[in-house]
């Protein structure tokens, strides 16, 4: 069953790779960056509404746990790709040839699971919890770029579905565990 789900995962994402034209490699690639001129305004836009909401203590609170979580996501993603050992698209026998690799450098060996989707989805659903009640168009907003900067791993064949859909999962999890940890600790401050 295992090897059945990993066919289907190299096939999809030769697919969804396949997709991709010269045109559109810049934007994926800029759009993959952890920082750009699309990510910074993101980061600093939901950082500043948190202060003008929640005040000074509770904005400090915040990036305190924003880090924690941003670690934790990053260190699972790490240890799993260590433990697990999947190679990525550009390292496979299988299809390193017939992928479109639009980075010049692959990355680490291993793939699974993406800390780029982890991390992302982990700041979107932590915010968004966070002002659900206040802003949904935040939250469906950080949904969005979620998406948008998973795809663009496997657009760009660094990562294969499967550890796309699995660093959203996670990501998913650590932020609302963090968003609970922040309400249980703000009522304390």
């Amino acid at each position: 069953m295992l090897e059945e789900l990993i066919k289907i995962d190299k096939e999809l994402f030769l697919y969804l790779n396949g997709l991709g034209t010269p045109l559109w490699d810049g934007f994926w690639m800029y759009l993959s960056r952890t920082l750009s001129f699309i990510t910074i305004p993101i980061y600093l836009g939901v950082l500043f509404y948190t202060y003008r909401i929640f005040g000074l203590k509770k904005t400090l609170l915040v990036l305190l746990l924003i880090s924690l979580l941003i670690t934790c996501t990053e260190q699972l993603s790490t240890l799993f790709k260590h433990e697990i050992a999947r190679l990525r698209p550009c390292y496979d026998d299988e299809i390193k040839n017939t992928i479109r690799l639009v980075k010049e450098y692959c990355g680490g060996k291993f793939c699974y699971f993406s800390a780029h989707a982890a991390n992302s989805s982990a700041f979107a659903i932590f915010f968004g919890i966070l002002f659900i009640k206040r802003n949904r168009l935040l939250f469906f907003l950080l949904v969005a770029w979620v998406l948008l900067v998973s795809y663009s791993r496997i657009y760009i064949g660094v990562h294969f579905p499967l550890d796309v859909l699995t660093g959203i999962v996670f990501g998913v999890f650590f932020g609302w565990f963090f968003a609970a940890m922040f309400f249980a600790l703000k009522i304390r401050i």
